[in-house]
């Protein structure tokens, strides 16, 4: 019997294999450590087969080490391989459902990301983590002050600008002992924002020699951030069919409940990479809030949108038109054509 399709369980230390023939019946079962899983996949599986895997931590390592070998990948998010199941779960069980998922001829497959993506999305997390501690410093140091009568402006720029003046005023109330702290979260404040200003210059480096990213700024309302962000996700573009699989992708299309032959569209999804999301409605909301007194045809659908809806359903209606343009950009290699872009 010849394997044509191989689960594997992945993990830290040890790896479980589930090996089928093309009538589906099992040829191959095994447990392997880390460093011998893929000799053995060599040793049993036919070049050209199917080896599959959760879209889990290090999946997209294996992927491309497995393509180096000649094989195809098949990733696949956790959530579709827990149908497939058949009873109490455990590493064997799970190698089983995911060789039995991944046969399925519906299923819908992870892309492995590239080395290149990798680095990419690393940058943009480790940002997202330190902006996270900085936005928490920040509301510290607000409800510290807050506890000695001092009341602490609007906004991190004026926070900044505050705590000095707060360290040398000699008549707030402040204790020496409680200075002392607040001089520590000061500087805590400054180390934060220069390793985000530091990632930020990497990021806009990065984008610099990366043709496809300085292509998807041409695009309103994405700039470094964001252009890094949608290359890292996208790719070369062909993990999606169409520019609205992308959007769906990010949760930038409405969520369904129908029932009864009555169709029922309720707000966006909100599944998928919450960031880029995040990101590409912050773009779209500075596109609206400049778009008076131009008269192009974006601005236009953009102005006469916000004027029938809500606001907030105008800047996601932009977002969306956004990420499926840039899908097409990439995926299609051509410029940024500012007229289709009202269409």
């Amino acid at each position: 019997m010849t394997i044509i399709r191989v689960g594997v369980d992945i993990a830290k230390s040890v790896f479980h294999v589930h090996g089928a023939d093309r009538q589906g019946k099992t040829c191959w079962q095994g447990k392997y450590s880390r460093n011998k899983w893929l000799d053995a996949i060599s040793k049993k599986v036919p070049d050209g087969a199917e080896i599959g895997m959760e879209a889990c931590a290090s999946a997209h390592h294996w992927a491309r080490e497995l393509q180096k070998r000649g094989y195809r990948v098949r990733l696949i998010a956790a959530q579709f391989v827990k149908p497939y199941v058949k009873s109490n779960k455990n590493d064997r069980v799970d190698a089983e459902a995911i060789c039995e998922a991944m046969s399925r001829p519906n299923m819908r497959f992870v892309t492995p990301k590239s080395v290149e993506q990798q680095d990419i999305q690393a940058m943009h997390r480790i940002r997202e983590e330190l902006v996270a501690q900085r936005t928490a410093k920040v509301n510290q140091i607000r409800g510290l002050v807050g506890e000695y009568g001092i009341v602490a402006p609007v906004g991190i720029h004026q926070l900044r600008r505050a705590l000095p003046c707060w360290l040398e005023d000699a008549e707030n109330g402040l204790t020496y002992p409680f200075r002392q702290l607040l001089n520590d979260l000061a500087e805590d404040l400054r180390y934060l924002d220069d390793r985000i200003q530091k990632l930020d210059e990497q990021i806009r480096e990065s984008v610099q020699r990366d043709p496809v990213a300085k292509r998807l700024m041409t695009l309103r309302g994405v700039g470094p951030l964001i252009a890094s962000a949608l290359a890292g996700a996208l790719g070369d573009g062909k993990a999606f069919k169409k520019g609205r699989d992308f959007a769906a992708s990010l949760g930038l299309t409405p969520k369904q409940h129908s029932t009864g032959g009555k169709d029922r569209l309720l707000g966006i999804s909100k599944r998928g990479d919450s960031y880029l999301r995040k990101l590409l409605v912050h773009g779209a909301r500075a596109v609206l809030r400049h778009a008076a007194g131009k008269e192009d045809g974006l601005s236009r659908w953009l102005k006469g949108l916000a004027s029938r809806k809500h606001t907030n359903v105008a800047v996601v209606a932009l977002a969306n038109k956004t990420a499926r343009i840039a899908w097409a950009l990439i995926y299609k290699n051509v410029d940024y054509d500012e007229a289709l872009a009202a269409a």
